[in-house]
């Protein structure tokens, strides 16, 4: 029997549904975790010489943070899950700021130290600074977007700031879709090697500047670090 077709008022509520987000299922959280100890274990490859202060202190502390917020993962917006937020995003940032930190060191490296820098350790090292720079935007979009992984689960969550394809065309995928962390993973590896938005696009001031940032990482890391190691072998 052939299904009767949706009124327009019917589809019109189907389509703003799907455009604003879906409130989320509660999702597993090892492959954000996972994706910090891969960062952590990227920063302790690095030469030593790249690491902001002793080699680690900073792996170390962000190991000790992330310890902690595995024992201590409420569920729902009590006190307690604001709190695990913010050191989340602590967490997230010094992360962020200690992959800058050595992107920087590098360079510095190469403008007034070239010659003590060798192409197979520029070839790791922009490799390293790469896969971190994805990985921590990733975990950025996945903990920011909608207000959390926590605040996705509300029906009244705030306003989405990446639009995925399921959500303008819900039609194409399962019933009351949402994000999980590979999606966003996705989007800041393309984001990384496209230097701008693919099939997902970004809604708001902030995830327009996150994108804008991981672009420039990214193009100073392969222009700067990768193109002078293909010298440096030629």
């Amino acid at each position: 029997m052939a299904r009767p077709p949706a009124s327009k008022s019917d589809s019109s509520v189907a389509h703003d549904s799907a455009s604003w987000g879906v409130a989320a299922k509660a999702q597993p959280r090892w492959p954000a975790r996972l994706a910090i100890l891969v960062a952590i274990a990227l920063t302790l490859t690095l030469p030593h010489r790249l690491h902001v202060g002793p080699s680690l202190l900073v792996p170390g502390l962000e190991f000790v943070l992330l310890i902690a917020l595995t024992l201590a993962t409420p569920l729902g917006m009590s006190e307690e899950a604001r709190i695990r937020r913010f050191a989340a995003i602590v967490l997230i940032a010094l992360i962020q700021l200690t992959n800058i930190a050595s992107l920087v060191l590098l360079v510095r490296l190469l403008l007034y130290h070239a010659s003590s820098v060798t192409g197979i350790e520029l070839i790791y090292s922009s490799i390293g600074l790469w896969l971190t720079n994805v990985i921590v935007f990733a975990l950025w979009y996945w903990e920011l977007d909608r207000g959390g992984p926590e605040e996705r689960r509300m029906r009244r969550h705030p306003q989405p700031d990446f639009l995925f394809p399921q959500m303008m065309t819900p039609d194409c995928t399962v019933p009351g879709w949402t994000p999980g962390f590979v999606d966003y993973l996705y989007v800041a590896f393309t984001n990384a090697t496209a230097f701008s938005p693919t099939d997902t696009m970004p809604l708001t001031p902030w995830s327009k500047s996150l994108m804008l940032v991981q672009s420039i990482v990214s193009l100073a890391t392969i222009t700067l670090v990768a193109a002078r190691a293909v010298n440096i072998l030629n």
